[in-house]
């Protein structure tokens, strides 16, 4: 299966279960596991921003990297998250971590420092010189502070061969619609934003590494199917189903919208590891209500 093949349609951005004391549940882990593979998801990314990766820090970033890749057991492909606002620090991890049976990396752009664009450059030509696996660069501005411009994305798909795509979550449409016009026709581009993910696929990227679809994996990936298969009239009927409950999983901050989906289907604790927080009372009623009216 080629690397395209591996990546295209829908990817969980998957969350991380926690019990009450703050360890992890990799019982509820595995569980989650087999939801996802079972309702038939495209690939799995593991200790993104949904995962908390922010909160779990060395052995224990080995200890989930291994656990996925061993439940998976190569059923699915997989993405790992490593990055970061130190370079070297990155170029650390990508050293140190074991990525058996991880197909790609997945790497923020640096985030709090606020490089310009030639320092965002550099930074990335440094992971592709180092890199083990194949990389896709992830510009979201409403986390990092600043945003990777179309020009600086289409000049590190240009010169860093290890780099294969990008996960775009800007928002801006005049952005998003420059990259797909002028990339090397091998570079992806996925959303990063549920919500607009339709509209995405139909100016030509390639899927979405997906929040809502830690709840919703079967029906959100049967809308990216066919919205890739340009049968956008039957894939805007899901589009609208979900976008209500996307809305409310954003509401309050994510994981903490997409953890109280997970709690209310029975499938994960609704914890956290500090400073995020369960969402309040008023959501999660919302929330419940929108369960009802999607199911």
């Amino acid at each position: 299966m080629s690397l395209r093949d591996k990546f295209t349609g829908t990817g969980i951005a998957i969350v991380t279960p926690f019990h009450a004391d703050g360890s992890i549940d990799w019982e509820s882990y595995k569980k989650l596991v087999e939801f996802w593979i079972k309702e038939k998801v495209e690939y799995l990314v593991v200790l993104g921003t949904t995962g908390e990766s922010a909160t779990i820090h060395g052995k224990e970033k080995q200890e989930v990297f291994s656990f996925i890749s061993k439940t998976v057991a190569g059923r699915i492909p997989l993405m790992a998250g490593i990055g970061g606002n130190d370079t070297k620090e990155v170029l650390e991890g990508f050293k140190t971590f074991d990525l058996k049976g991880y197909d790609a990396i997945l790497s923020v752009s640096p985030y709090y420092n606020k490089p310009n664009q030639e320092g965002l450059i550099h930074h990335y030509r440094a992971l592709d010189a180092a890199t083990p696996l194949p990389v896709m660069i992830y510009n979201v501005p409403g986390r990092t502070g600043q945003s990777m411009t179309a020009k600086t994305q289409l000049t590190i798909a240009r010169e860093c061969k290890n780099i294969f795509g990008t996960k775009e979550a800007s928002g801006s449409f005049e952005l998003i619609s420059e990259i797909i016009k002028n990339k090397p026709a091998d570079f992806m581009v996925v959303s990063g934003d549920d919500g607009i993910t339709l509209p995405m696929l139909a100016i030509g990227s390639d899927g979405v590494i997906s929040v809502v679809a830690n709840a919703y994996p079967k029906g959100f990936s049967e809308m990216v199917r066919l919205g890739l298969q340009g049968k956008f009239k039957e894939a805007a009927v899901y589009h609208h189903k979900y976008s209500d409950i996307i809305t409310s999983m954003f509401a309050e901050g994510s994981p903490s919208g997409v953890k109280a989906y997970l709690f209310e289907m029975g499938l994960c604790q609704n914890t956290f590891r500090q400073p995020v927080w369960p969402v309040s009372t008023g959501l999660m009623g919302q929330i419940k209500s929108l369960m009802k009216d999607a199911s």
